[in-house]
């Protein structure tokens, strides 16, 4: 199995790929985990991720800045069907459009836009910053195993304003339920960042290795 994860300059990039490779051997997989920027190497890939931190235009910029990256991407996650999960800003990117600072058009492929997080309740701090509870919304394969109230780790002032309530796998609540988890077909993004959340996140990943969407 060849996982790509994607270097467009934003990103925990060798946590992320230290958490892939540690998940791969828990589940005995036999996983070749490469952060790349190749796009030869990203239309090989059996699975696709992309870390994302910082603004949502700026992580857009970086991912269209590679010569035939964007192109590869599009080729094997809506095309060929690939598995690919996007992390933080980077599950934000498939939104319709992001309005941080300005109105950036995103890739499209889930419905929704990303705006600034309004907690009602007073004296939250934004960001959302350090671990909170995530809660399931369907028995989707992402999260076998992960218990009603599971902690992780969030860094964020932005989340993703689904247009389709089905997208929502799981939420956490920050003075709003904010989408946690989101998926579509072979698509699959987390606002909390799982190389971040110990077990529970390297169970997340693990259960990203093996699905078959």
């Amino acid at each position: 199995m060849n996982v790509a994860i994607l270097d467009t300059g934003s990103g925990n990039l060798r946590s992320a790929e230290k958490a892939f490779a540690r998940a791969a051997r828990e589940r005995e997989l036999s996983a070749a985990i490469r952060v790349t920027r190749l796009p030869e190497e990203v239309a090989a890939a059996d699975r696709i991720v992309l870390p994302g931190v910082g603004a949502f235009a700026d992580c857009r910029r970086g991912l269209l800045s590679i010569p035939g990256l964007f192109a590869a991407l599009e080729e094997a996650v809506i095309r060929r069907g690939r598995p690919f999960l996007g992390i933080c800003v980077g599950m934000q990117l498939m939104a319709d459009c992001g309005r941080e600072f300005e109105t950036t058009p995103g890739l499209g492929w889930i419905g929704g836009e990303v705006v600034a997080l309004e907690p009602e309740e007073r004296g939250l701090k934004i960001p959302h910053m350090g671990w909170n509870e995530i809660w399931p919304q369907s028995c989707h394969p992402l999260l076998a195993g992960l218990a009603p109230g599971s902690h992780v780790y969030f860094v964020h002032s932005y989340h993703f304003l689904l247009a389709h309530s089905e997208d929502l796998l799981a939420f956490t609540d920050y003075g709003q339920r904010i989408a946690a988890v989101v998926g579509r077909g072979n698509l699959a993004g987390t606002q909390f960042h799982p190389e971040k959340s110990q077990e529970v996140g390297l169970s997340f990943i693990g259960n990203f290795l093996v699905w078959r969407p």
